[in-house]
């Protein structure tokens, strides 16, 4: 059995045909065609099906062995086995049942014929299929397909695509792709500066150049043209591909880079994807569970743990019943430990993965610009217009306020005052209401009062928000620390330490002092000292301490050192002790403690990932967290807005512009999607 590969990224390729087995499923030992189907007939025949019967033989069955069933199936019953499948199961059991009876190039060529058929386009399915077949997957493909439809299938593609898009589709469709394990280490660097010229160093793409490479090299190649590309351009090839792409071609060039860095990291990702939010993706989740079981499902289940902290079996648990969970279950086949220990695969990609990151150089950009042609005193009258006499022009509000940077809101506020003798902030407030209001009062806010008042909030009444605070105090600069401190004591006549002592207790109070003293080294990594935290008397040691000690160590570590050292850190704490980092934080703390070292690893990570997903936690589900959403869209509009809308993508599979204009109504929705900047 051939094994398509393993979870790691750099010195294992992740198609290598001599690997070992990493499926689920395999040849059955003693295994009898004729006796099998039988047992199959007998569990069909009479009043009912015995399902139960049906699911554990199929699952315990290579797919070679049940076509061997099928055809043993007609020969002593004249009758076609999918056919009486169908007729006695139904839902999502019998889909999922029948579609591991077909064999592999047969079930793609039908999702391939569903996702173009009819009014609209699967892109999605198209994508994920293409992007991660093998050569001789892909040549099966198209004979299945014309063999069953009587269809060329490059001319549908081309027929229901269009542009880049479909011209890429086109070229994994030739099935073409180099597979010479032999590696030019001039070719890679002058592939790597190719990728460069076509895009980050030129005004406008040269997609043709990224459709070439990426459509054709070898696996082994472009990983190491990967590598080389981010010390060119200092950012990953993912992060040129979110910023000079878009639509579904960047969305299948995406999911080509990430196949090359691993496949099971990227099905990890699209079974996450199909069974988060409301509502299960059934057919992506079918579709991955039975493709992959026989190849690489082991290494899913490590990538899936590894990213989501969660094994995949428990989330097929919580979001499938019946039959039809039982059978997932079966193929997923097993548990993963939950100890925070990684299997070998894991362990590499973990540590790739915080390489990738510690060399990243991410431009930030957020979705409020400096207004061209710019004049304060007319932007003052205006808005004292819109405000005066009987009702208030709202629409005049939001396109001055939302269209301008704070700076420019703040000669708008100053001017107001010395032309007109009012307070513009008490006039706004007196005529807007509600979420407008605290939106709009929050954008003409110098960002230290915005943080100020937003850190007051958290803290005033009966309960305490001690989300807001994490956010907060791990995601600032020092400076915008020491600004918002100050703004705090001119606001409140209290010290920011004071109020957070009096509102908090025990070591997540002393985490959040420690972090509002605006005091985290400001070094780059220090590589030395990065193995001497992550290894012997600190973090690996701390691990086999009691929970004391163990926060007492990560706190000395986590809330002082510089991100770029803290990168290094956990990279090395990887190797030294084969722990998660995240995974130890969630098993050996609790509470707002977990919370707080949770968001500092997330938001060293990746700190425009961190305030997607606090984003998409503020929409989802019944009611909106408005708090949350107006002090993030407001504080991040002119820093990193932009990226957060990426990642929020990327991530959950919908744009943050789709979940504001779903989850927000009138003028306030209206004034956040101008902040949003934008559909991705």
């Amino acid at each position: 059995m051939i094994s398509e590969g393993s979870c790691d990224t750099e010195d294992w390729s992740n198609d290598a045909e001599n690997s070992e087995f990493r499926g689920t499923i395999a040849d059955h030992p003693d295994f009898d065609a004729g006796s099998d189907a039988e047992a199959l007939y007998d569990a069909m025949k009479g009043f009912g099906s015995d399902k139960e019967a049906i699911l554990d033989l199929i699952t315990s069955r290579s797919n070679a062995e049940r076509q061997e069933i099928r055809a043993a199936y007609k020969s002593q019953f004249g009758k076609d086995l999918i056919d009486d499948l169908k007729y006695e199961l139904t839902g999502k059991f019998e889909r999922l049942i029948v579609v591991l009876m077909r064999p592999p190039a047969y079930h793609d060529a039908k999702e391939i014929k569903d996702a173009i058929k009819g009014a609209g386009t699967d892109e999605k399915c198209l994508i994920e299929i293409l992007a991660s077949r093998t050569n001789e997957q892909i040549h099966n493909l198209v004979a299945a397909y014309k063999d069953a439809y009587g269809r060329d299938l490059e001319e549908d593609v081309i027929g229901d695509t269009s542009g880049h898009f479909k011209k890429m589709l086109v070229v994994l469709l030739q099935g073409t792709r180099e597979e010479d394990d032999v590696v030019s280490e001039d070719l890679v660097e002058q592939d790597a500066q190719d990728l460069y010229d076509a895009g980050e160093a030129q005004w406008g793409t040269d997609e043709a150049k990224f459709i070439m490479l990426l459509g054709n090299r070898s696996v082994i190649h472009l990983q190491l043209v990967f590598d080389e590309y981010q010390k060119i351009a200092e950012k990953s090839i993912e992060d040129s591909i979110k910023s000079e792409l878009s639509g579904d071609f960047e969305r299948l060039m995406l999911a080509v880079v990430q196949c090359i860095r691993s496949k099971p990291m990227f099905f990890a990702k699209r079974l996450y994807k199909s069974m988060k939010g409301l509502g299960t993706a059934d057919n992506t989740l079918i579709r991955i569970m039975v493709s992959r079981s026989e190849i690489d499902m082991l290494d899913i289940r490590e990538c899936f743990r590894l990213r989501y902290e969660k094994s995949l079996y428990n989330m097929i648990q919580d979001d499938t019943s019946g039959d039809y969970k039982r059978t997932l279950l079966k193929l997923c086949g097993g548990d993963d430990d939950m100890a925070g220990e990684f299997f070998p695969e894991a362990a590499q990609i973990a540590y790739k993965m915080w390489e990738i990151s510690a060399m990243t150089k991410v431009q930030l950009r957020g979705t409020v610009r400096l207004y061209q042609n710019f004049d304060p005193a007319s932007d003052a009258q205006a808005l004292r217009k819109a405000m005066k006499g009987f009702g208030t022009d709202e629409d005049t509000i939001i396109d001055i306020v939302a269209h301008r940077s704070n700076a420019q809101r703040q000669e708008i506020r100053q001017t107001f005052k010395s032309l007109l003798g009012r307070d513009l902030l008490a006039d706004l407030k007196s005529e807007l209401s509600k979420n407008l209001q605290r939106l709009i009062l929050g954008l003409m806010m110098t960002p230290a009062e915005f943080e100020a008042k937003m850190m007051k909030k958290a803290m005033e009444g009966a309960g305490t928000d001690e989300h807001a605070l994490i956010e907060i105090l791990v995601t600032r600069s020092n400076q915008e620390i020491q600004e918002m401190c100050s703004a705090y004591q001119n606001a409140y006549k209290k010290s920011l330490e004071d109020a957070i002592t009096s509102d908090t207790s025990g070591h997540f109070k002393r985490i959040l002092i420690s972090l509002a003293q605006g005091a985290r080294e400001e070094d780059p990594a220090d590589m030395a000292r990065a193995l001497e935290d992550a290894q012997v008397n600190e973090l690996a040691d701390a691990c086999n301490a009691d929970p004391g000690d163990l926060e007492d160590k990560f706190m000395s570590i986590l809330c002082t050192r510089s991100f770029p050292h803290l990168r290094r850190v956990f990279q090395e704490f990887v190797r030294c002790s084969n722990k998660d980092i995240e995974q130890i934080i969630k098993k050996e703390m609790s509470g707002d403690v977990k919370n707080a070292m949770f968001a500092i690893v997330r938001s060293v990570k990746n700190q425009p990932s961190y305030f997607a997903d606090r984003l998409y936690k503020a929409m989802k589900g019944l009611g909106t967290d408005d708090r949350a959403l107006i002090r993030i869209m407001v504080s991040r509009s002119e820093i990193d807005l932009f990226n957060i809308r990426k990642e929020f993508k990327e991530t959950h599979d919908a744009s943050l512009h789709e979940f504001i204009q779903g989850d927000t109504s009138g003028d306030y929705r209206k004034t956040l999607l101008i902040l949003c900047g934008g559909e991705d």
